[in-house]
């Protein structure tokens, strides 16, 4: 139980930022894998048990938020922007599954191992075709690159509500205690 209900529970905000450090770390990963022959199969290495770490915890808090009460949106947001943040979450959970699915199942196209760690691996989900792995290759990229701009409309419409609006939007998903914030409306000057 969440004792304020500007918040959302500890458990949603631990796992929403356990997530974004993982996302974060994955996007650089990639571009470094991109950009380096030199380290390609150390950082290959790390993306693959990271990526199926992301699936796994993407499914846990789809689950989680699934069971949990949501905090209500400030009253500074209008109509529209609660419509858009309510897409950019689906959006952001879509990738989280889609792009994990879509790595797994490029690599078992290319009938490459999908090595988790030392003698642990994963099973194919697709049968080996080099033409599918290409498109799955390239599927891949795009995604990964829709999911780095959610992200950043995401960090960014925070940030702007917390720093320019100064409703305290991030207060919802603070790691520490927040004291709960009067009803603000539309005539309220901005502080």
């Amino acid at each position: 139980m969440n004792k304020n209900p500007t918040q959302f529970a500890l458990v949603s905000r631990i796992l929403h930022w356990l997530m974004a450090a993982m996302l974060l770390a994955m996007l650089f990963i990639g571009v470094a894998m991109v950009s380096s022959l030199g380290d390609y199969h150390k950082l290959v290495a790390i993306h693959r048990p990271l990526g199926i770490m992301i699936l796994i915890l993407a499914a846990i808090r789809l689950i989680n938020r699934m069971f949990t009460t949501l905090p209500p949106f400030p009253p500074t947001m209008s109509v529209f922007e609660r419509r858009i943040a309510s897409a950019s979450e689906k959006l952001l959970y879509t990738l989280m599954f889609a792009l994990p699915l879509v790595g797994w199942g490029m690599l078992s196209a290319g009938h490459y191992p999908i090595v988790m760690f030392g003698p642990v691996h994963l099973p194919s989900i697709l049968p080996a075709n080099p033409t599918l792995y290409a498109i799955l290759r390239k599927s891949h990229t795009i995604l990964a690159y829709l999911l780095f701009l959610t992200f950043l409309a995401h960090l960014t419409a925070v940030l702007f509500h917390t720093l320019i609006i100064r409703d305290r939007l991030l207060n919802r998903m603070a790691l520490w205690p927040t004291r709960k914030t009067k009803e603000k409306t539309a005539t309220d000057p901005i502080q």
